[in-house]
């Protein structure tokens, strides 16, 4: 019996070690739009399934939102999309690429940590925090584009990505209703400011 918890236990540790390297190591890769074949608009869904900071950064705040109540949830449905599709705008507009990975992990960092804590948050901070959040990344991601050849289009791509991630997340925390499960929401939070510190010390890295 311990040696069948030992191994699960080990089993769980290597799963956990391997989702982290494969958040981190792809950090410096995410500028770059891949192409699915069918088109700028799809490209950008994909681009954003494939950006750690940017995926992390969502799921953060549809925690964050979910924890909080459905009133918060369709705020964050209504402000993070938007505000990262006219973030995106201007970020074509500068017309070279802007990078700042550690304002851009810190994002979604700080959020974790707010997940951890599970304190009320007034409803205009939540919404506060995800323009904000949208902004950031709306830029990194228009400025991306321009330099990998995407456009409006994939920013449409992305911004539908993300209210479809924030809807689907903040819906299935707002639906749970058994303590322990508040815990396990708490403990995945816990685990994307684990990757935040990580990619905080890649990118410190000499």
């Amino acid at each position: 019996m311990n040696r069948s918890t030992d191994t699960k236990g080990q089993f769980g540790r290597c799963t956990l070690l391997a989702t982290v390297l494969l958040f981190v190591c792809p950090a410096a890769a995410n500028a770059h739009l891949v192409s699915t074949g069918f088109g700028p608009f799809y490209d950008g869904i994909i681009h954003l399934a494939l950006s750690p900071d940017d995926l992390l950064a969502v799921i953060a705040v549809a925690l964050l939102s979910g924890l909080l109540g459905a009133r918060n949830g369709r705020a964050v449905l209504l402000v993070l999309p938007s505000a990262w599709l006219i973030g995106g705008f201007f970020g074509l507009k500068i017309g070279g690429e802007v990078s700042f990975p550690v304002v851009n992990t810190l994002s979604f960092l700080v959020v974790g940590i707010l997940v951890v804590a599970d304190r009320k948050l007034p409803l205009g901070l939540v919404g506060g925090i995800a323009l904000l959040l949208g902004l950031l990344h709306g830029v990194l991601n228009g400025s991306a584009m321009v330099q990998a050849g995407g456009g409006f289009l994939s920013l449409v791509g992305i911004a539908t990505g993300v209210f479809v991630l924030v809807a689907i997340v903040a819906a299935f925390v707002v639906s749970l209703r058994a303590a322990w499960t508040r815990v396990a929401v708490r403990v995945a939070g816990s685990w994307i400011t684990a990757i935040g510190l990580l990619m905080l010390g890649w990118a410190f890295r000499r």
